[in-house]
């Protein structure tokens, strides 16, 4: 009996502990200075960086289009988002922005990025972002309060899906 007893003590331990959890630390953005040259994801090539065109170019281009395939475009960046790193926005000529995700979530950039110019090559499409959606983003970019509730409707704009981001002059 006491054999029986040790037998199913040890299988109850080795049991719990095959399926206890890992603690996971939550990660923050990549470190790094977002220096010239640097790229996150799949590189740019100089070949690419030559047919960058530029945000308004882009803008003009998604008038005729919804959807523009296997497009570069350089333009600065004017936020990042200081959770993960998992997105970035890109300033337009009308002094707004448009939204940079990244391929599949496969890479993250540093806050480091925000202020410099870079070049993007990917996917990019006249979206219309919902309320939940751009408060999210809000959220995560730690908008107070006020500026989150004030989001009452949704926008459309231009959503970019980058395989590649590469710091330039």
């Amino acid at each position: 009996m006491k054999r029986l007893l040790y037998a199913v003590v040890i299988f109850i331990s080795i049991s719990a502990s095959s399926f206890s959890q890992e603690a996971v630390a939550k990660k923050g953005p990549p470190a790094g200075n977002a220096a010239v040259g640097d790229y996150y994801g799949a590189d740019v090539s100089k070949t690419s960086e030559a047919k960058a065109i530029s945000v308004e170019a882009l803008e003009g281009k998604l008038k005729q289009d919804k959807k523009a395939e296997n497009v570069i475009v350089k333009g600065e960046v004017t936020d990042v988002c200081p959770k993960k790193g998992c997105w970035v926005t890109l300033k337009t000529d009308d002094g707004s922005s448009f939204f940079v995700k990244m391929k599949d979530y496969g890479f993250f950039v540093p806050t480091a990025l925000k202020g410099k110019n870079v070049i993007l090559e990917g996917v990019a499409e006249k979206e219309i972002t919902s309320v939940e959606e751009l408060k999210h983003y809000a959220k995560d970019a730690k908008k107070p309060q006020s500026e989150i509730d004030a989001i009452t409707l949704p926008k459309e704009e231009i959503r970019f899906l980058a395989k590649g981001i590469k710091v330039v002059n």
